[in-house]
């Protein structure tokens, strides 16, 4: 019998939860999935177009973008990792018909989230401090002490607007939240272009057209979240900071920030120590990480609705339903890696050579640099990077944020930072690499965290036969 606590659910909410616990499992993935993996695919190819408008202003600008990109990453993986792990809790009571929870945990959250954001705005008069204390090379902080200024006001707004789209995902309301950053990237790609090719801006100009189209989906997210009185509207009165309601959320959610912040610095110790090779190399590494990402952008959109579908349904009991869900993501994403792996490679000339075009001209050196880093770092991304999010599907829906955490940790600071090390000085080989380091760190890290995968569904399983009566199992 589900709770309906002392808050109810839309018509459409009932439906959606219905089918997400009883519907055929290929369709209800689809349906969830398919929109999210959609915009991933065409917010990465928005940020390609983003990084190529920053390399119309230089090579050195772009790799500041790379570089300082990944510190402020760093910053809204608080927020970040607050909403993939409460989230879940939400779509957790949502599974389990308990809607006075998921109003509560919703307003709490958003509580919180208010509170790290003024926290975060404080930092701003200090930005340049920050960026020494991380050990930012001075020409990066020359050309982009004020675009990192300008993206921490962009990141406050992550803050909530990815709470929101989290919170929608878990309604099943992945067309609502395709057409929405649809709207939000077109805007941020013509505002993008307007500063810097009609108005010759710097990559200043290009952090504000972030911080303008983000306030939009802000706006959105507030007329939304605070229209109506069911379940998945926002009430003061239902901010509780109770162990109840607010621990679940932060023990899931800690392991989640922890394993973002500490990937993201990761990624640019990484970029420091690439640095050896020259500005550029940083560059490239980041232009390969965004056309790498084609692929696995839409892998990660089947990994969010996966995480989403898998936790509602252990809301309910239904844990055989989760496992299944699991298969298929497998399933699915290893054949998107294969497919895009091949397509990437024969496109691969033409993309990267509108990277190597700037206002200094063709750059037929940052090109063959690109596509050299690219063939690696592709080889060892696509297919296992894919597995991978399957993989972490099942930890975030089952709540194994611990393993998550290991498992990208890992991936950096096991498999990445220290091969690269012994490459630099153990071996002649130069910028190459940058790309071998990344094809082995994410090879390990998909048989890692698939290894962890089974041990967690074989524990599942003898779950599963402890709760169900011996007459019935086959």
């Amino acid at each position: 019998m589900a709770k309906t606590g002392s808050a109810s659910l839309s018509e459409k909410d009932k439906k959606f939860r219905e089918f997400a616990l009883t519907g055929n499992l290929w369709k209800v993935i689809f349906h969830v999935c398919v929109p999210l993996a959609f915009f991933q695919l065409i917010n990465h190819l928005f940020n390609i177009l983003d990084t190529m408008m920053a390399s119309h202003v230089s090579a050195v600008a772009v790799s500041a973008v790379a570089y300082l990109s990944q510190l402020q990453s760093m910053i809204s993986a608080v927020g970040g990792g607050l909403a993939a792990g409460s989230t879940l809790k939400i779509s957790e009571a949502y599974g389990a018909g308990d809607y006075g929870m998921v109003k509560k945990r919703l307003s709490t959250l958003l509580a919180i989230c208010g509170s790290i954001a003024l926290v975060v705005l404080l930092m701003i008069p200090f930005s340049s401090g920050l960026l020494r204390l991380f050990g930012t090379p001075e020409d990066f902080i020359a050309v982009g002490s004020r675009y990192f200024s300008v993206t921490l006001f962009s990141t406050v707004l992550n803050f909530f607007n990815n709470v929101y789209i989290a919170i929608e995902r878990s309604r099943g309301n992945s067309r609502r939240i395709l057409k929405l950053n649809l709207f939000v990237i077109s805007l941020k790609l013509v505002l993008t272009a307007i500063f810097i090719y009609g108005l010759n801006g710097d990559i200043t100009m290009i952090a504000v057209a972030t911080v303008i189209s983000q306030a939009f989906l802000f706006v959105m997210a507030v007329r939304n979240l605070c229209a109506g009185d069911d379940a998945f509207t926002f009430d003061r009165r239902s901010i509780i900071f109770r162990r109840k309601v607010v621990a679940p959320m932060i023990n899931l959610s800690f392991p989640v920030i922890v394993e973002k912040v500490a990937f993201s610095f990761g990624k640019t110790v990484v970029n420091s120590m690439s640095k050896n090779y020259g500005s550029t190399t940083v560059g490239a590494l980041g232009i390969s990480n965004n056309i790498n990402g084609l692929v696995t952008g839409i892998q990660n959109g089947f990994q969010d609705g996966g995480s989403s579908i898998i936790s509602q349904n252990l809301g309910a009991g239904n844990k055989k339903r989760a496992l299944g869900t699991f298969w298929r993501l497998v399933a699915i994403n290893a054949s998107i890696g294969a497919v895009g792996l091949i397509l990437l490679n024969v496109f691969l000339g033409p993309v990267t050579w509108l990277f190597a075009n700037s206002a200094e001209g063709f750059n037929e050196e940052f090109q063959q640099l690109i596509m050299h880093v690219f063939r690696y770092e592709a080889l060892g991304g696509c297919i296992p990077l894919g597995i991978n999010s399957a993989c972490m599907a099942l930890l975030f829906g089952f709540g194994k944020t611990k393993l998550t955490l290991v498992c990208n940790f890992s991936r950096v600071f096991l498999f990445r930072i220290p091969i690269l090390w012994a490459l630099q000085n153990f071996t002649s080989l130069g910028s190459e690499s940058v790309g071998i380091v990344m094809a082995a760190s994410n090879a390990l890290t998909a048989m890692l965290s698939f290894t962890i995968a089974m041990l967690v569904i074989r524990g599942v399983k003898k779950e599963i036969r402890k709760d169900t009566p011996e007459d019935v199992i086959e």
